[in-house]
């Protein structure tokens, strides 16, 4: 026994160093007025209470909501898209479908901050090649109509953008490993019974993909409602604080302005939806799913 302790004791140590202690350390300023160089004085829930009435971070928890929802619902209509078309190609042997997969892993694989820096090229209102193809095709008259990252809705809908552009991957290659696990016998019998391609589709394939499409959107959730780099790189929560979410909101208020403690708060205000998320998620990867 004494050796499986001794075996178990540096993950233990390191678990308590590493995770535990900044955790339990976040807890506590959370709760706090600490500031940088003072680590105040215990405030409890007041400091949540006085987060709830401010304006930036009301808005900040509209726009976490309007990110996490739109995003997370484009990159499953896309990702599937995106995988049934792959399926079609490796069913039907083409050549280059596996230079493809992998072509399409590289928005997935490419750091966040490179990609995001690419795209706030693209974004850019003199020499962006988005408004350039627009201007080409009647869209709009000047380059300099479409102020991506200068305007509120459209810098939504740039930050929006470069989530679903990157995650797509994400959804596709695991909901493509799924539909190749569903039987050719399935689709053929329900072809001879005269199915639809729609009918198969709702039939056979949403059934059967519904325990990989559960823990796909689980882990996106969590994923998103987190994000920080894309919203950071991009817009720094601009203009006027438009495009925050609360991992931004928390950077800005703990280590620019220096009020640690508000900034634990809002950082930890995400904890209990990410916590029933992950309940869930577990939950799901138990089940025995049965058709």
């Amino acid at each position: 026994m004494a050796t499986a302790y001794a075996f178990v004791a540096p993950a233990v140590t390191l678990l308590v160093v590493l995770v535990g202690y900044p955790f339990l350390l976040a807890l506590y300023l959370s709760a706090s007025d600490a500031v940088v160089g003072d680590m105040g004085r215990f405030v409890g829930l007041g400091q949540f209470a006085r987060l709830l009435r401010q304006e930036i971070f009301q808005q900040t928890l509209r726009n976490t909501g309007i990110y996490t929802t739109t995003a997370v619902v484009a990159k499953v209509v896309l990702g599937m898209a995106l995988a049934l078309v792959l399926a079609g190609l490796g069913r039907h042997r083409l050549p280059g479908s596996r230079l493809i997969r992998a072509a399409i892993l590289l928005p997935w694989i490419v750091p966040t901050a490179l990609s995001t820096v690419a795209w706030k090229w693209m974004f850019e209102p003199q020499f962006s090649v988005i408004n350039w193809v627009l201007v080409r095709l009647g869209a709009i008259a000047y380059v300099s109509d479409l102020q991506w990252l200068g305007e509120a809705h459209l810098a939504r809908a740039a930050v929006i953008i470069v989530n679903v552009w990157r995650g797509i991957p994400f959804f596709a290659i695991n909901l493509l490993a799924g539909l190749l696990s569903i039987p050719d016998d399935l689709y053929e019998a329900a072809e001879t019974d005269g199915a639809t391609a729609f009918t198969r589709f709702w039939l056979i394939t949403v059934p059967l993909l519904r325990p990989v499409l559960a823990t796909v959107v689980l882990f996106s959730l969590i994923m998103t409602i987190s994000d920080f780099n894309i919203v950071y790189v991009l817009t720094r929560g601009g203009p006027i604080n438009s495009t925050h979410l609360l991992a931004t909101l928390a950077h800005q208020t703990g280590l620019i302005t220096g009020e640690i403690g508000r900034g634990a708060a809002t950082s930890l205000f995400m904890l209990p939806f990410l916590m029933v998320i992950v309940f869930y998620q577990m939950r799901l990867m138990r089940r025995k799913w049965e058709w």
